[in-house]
């Protein structure tokens, strides 16, 4: 056991508290920094998007393996095609961010997708400089900062665990 009572264990073995520490400082960074560039992307697709006519293929809402009471979280999905600058396309996409936001209620859900049904017309949202990458919520997720307020707690946390280590 170490000295302040503080042990990680991986596989049973204690992690020396340094190379934990340098392993969470890594991961977090790679986390934040996933989150604070889908955030930048986020925000430039909302800021540069237009409007286009587009048809709802299929829209529902899938269950995912969640951090939820009930162990299940949902995601709202979407299927449409649309047309830009005299090509055709088809997107996946709920929302601007590469991350899509979980919902702990299907009910929740099924309430980002109110206004699409399958088969019917909708707008989407598209950005010029990448047109295959249509949206069709023009809001911003939350998952982009809660990925790097993740990534930069577990960061912190690697870099106190990096210090304690060499202070020993």
């Amino acid at each position: 056991m170490s000295d302040d009572g503080f042990t990680v264990r991986i596989g049973g073995r204690e992690v020396d508290p340094v190379r934990g520490g340098a392993l969470l400082l890594v991961v977090g960074l790679a986390v934040g920094g996933f989150g604070a560039y889908d955030y930048q992307q986020q925000q430039a697709a909302l800021d540069d998007s237009v409007a286009v006519n587009a048809t709802v293929q299929e829209a529902g809402v899938e269950s995912v393996g969640g951090a939820s009471s009930s162990g299940v979280d949902y995601r709202p999905t979407a299927t449409f095609t649309y047309r830009y600058g005299g090509e055709n396309y088809t997107s996946h996409s709920v929302f601007a961010s590469a991350s899509t936001p979980n919902y702990d209620t299907r009910s929740a859900a099924e309430a980002v997708l109110a206004d699409y049904e399958d088969g019917k017309a909708a707008t989407a949202y598209v950005d010029p400089d990448s047109p295959s990458d249509a949206f069709l919520v023009r809001q911003p997720a939350d998952s982009p900062m809660t990925a790097g307020f993740i990534g930069a707690v577990v960061a912190l946390l690697g870099l106190g665990s990096l210090l304690t280590g060499y202070r020993r």
